[in-house]
């Protein structure tokens, strides 16, 4: 294995993928490699289908191997410290890899930790979650008879914000066909203080929950899961209010509250990985600074971040990536032709496919501001409004999207 590289990739997922590919695109002789441990990569986007049994698990998951461009390195390994006042990388087998540009796209982790006692219940018994098992979200929904169906988030960035209320969408549809409907409160509790921060969503979205007979409590901040008694436990923010009361069982304890439930489906925590949070590259809130216009590092200027682990202030999901990468991949031509920075700029755009039934879906995009930027594309699908429900969007979800993602994104083509 070489010690240097003209490009060097830290991390094997959509983002890191990506910008390799393009970059190949673009200079097929280009040095890049990649550093990534896992034997596999996923294609998550689909897991909350998996959640409620609209797509098999063993298709979101295809080799490392396979995913890694042509021509570019493999280096299956552990990226463990960064050196960028010398342009090197350690790895956890001791390696020293040196590099004339970084790209930094680690993704992020799980950090059930940081409430108590979530490392103890989740997925275990009725605590599930589709980003971390969503073949047991799907068993958890089975085996529920009935009662308060709780649906919560942390106050955590996570990836796709909107995650965690369309598996509850589609188990309300899931409980209504199976008869387990009747008998059965739906509670979703956020710290936040409206369903969705797009106006045009938000206004569809509470026309769902209205549908669906939701109850929504905003100023929920989650502190606390006791698996053995089935509380979610809440610090109270100023914003607390309630939309469409269910008497659901709730403990008082000083100033926080306990939503006692029957079955609970959560977004854990999520933070940018260790070697990240410990390395000289993030901010004061831990993850990667960059400028959110051309994602160059704030202090290092052969360094590029993107992804989840950006410290970006927008979604952290694929369509958010989709739009990061050209940026990153002509900045890094530029640069590399002794040029300077190109004045295309990420916007913030991202999206958020919102799943509000088995066969129905709205499509969030949006910006750094929260305009609605819906995409000219949709319109080739016959869409005209894709703030309201359609099941031609569900098909884009559930078919087309995953065909894009692994035959075009994937494979440095632009979509």
């Amino acid at each position: 294995m070489k010690n240097k590289y003209t490009v060097l990739v830290i991390g094997g997922g959509t983002a890191g993928i990506m910008t390799a590919a393009q970059l190949k695109k673009k200079d097929k002789n280009l040095d890049v490699a990649i550093i990534e441990p896992s034997e596999y990569h996923y294609y998550q986007p689909a897991w909350t289908l998996v959640g409620v049994n609209e797509y098999d698990y063993a298709k979101t998951r295809r080799s490392m191997q396979s995913q890694i461009p042509q021509g570019v390195t493999w280096i299956k390994d552990y990226a463990e410290k960064f050196h960028p006042e010398k342009n090197t990388v350690t790895t956890r087998s001791g390696s020293e890899i040196a590099y004339d540009f970084l790209v930094v796209a680690p993704g992020l982790v799980m950090a059930p930790e940081l409430v108590e006692g979530l490392t103890d219940a989740l997925d275990k018994g009725v605590v599930c979650s589709n980003y971390t098992d969503p073949e047991n979200t799907w068993r958890v929904l089975q085996q529920f008879k009935g009662g308060t169906a709780l649906f919560t988030q942390p106050t955590t960035p996570i990836k796709c914000g909107g995650a965690p209320q369309k598996i509850m969408y589609l188990a309300e549809d899931y409980f209504n066909k199976s008869g387990k409907r009747k008998g059965t409160d739906i509670v979703f509790a956020t710290a936040g203080s409206v369903i969705f921060g797009v106006k045009p969503i938000a206004k569809t979205l509470m026309e769902v929950v209205d549908r669906k007979d939701i109850n929504l409590r905003f100023g929920y901040n989650l502190v606390g899961v006791d698996g053995q008694e089935n509380i979610a436990w809440y610090e109270m923010a100023d914003h607390e209010k309630e939309y469409n009361h269910k008497d659901v069982k709730v403990i008082i304890d000083g100033k926080r509250k306990g939503i006692k439930f029957d079955m609970l489906h959560l977004a854990p925590p999520q933070a940018a990985p260790k070697f990240i949070r410990e390395s000289p590259l993030v901010d004061e809130t831990k993850w990667i600074s960059v400028d959110k216009g051309t994602m160059q590092h704030t202090r290092f200027k052969n360094i590029f971040g993107l992804g989840d682990a950006a410290g970006l202030p927008t979604a952290k999901t694929g369509a958010a990536v989709r739009k990061q990468v050209p940026v990153i991949v002509e900045n890094l031509m530029r640069l590399m032709a002794a040029k300077g920075l190109s004045d295309k700029r990420y916007d913030g755009y991202s999206s958020c496919p919102l799943v509000t039934d088995i066969g129905k879906m709205v499509l969030a995009e949006f910006d750094y501001d929260n305009n609605f930027t819906p995409d000219p594309k949709l319109k080739q699908l016959l869409i005209r409004d894709s703030s309201k429900e359609h099941w031609r969007l569900w098909m884009l979800k559930k078919y087309i999207l995953p065909y894009l993602y692994w035959n075009k994104m994937m494979k440095g083509i632009d979509v």
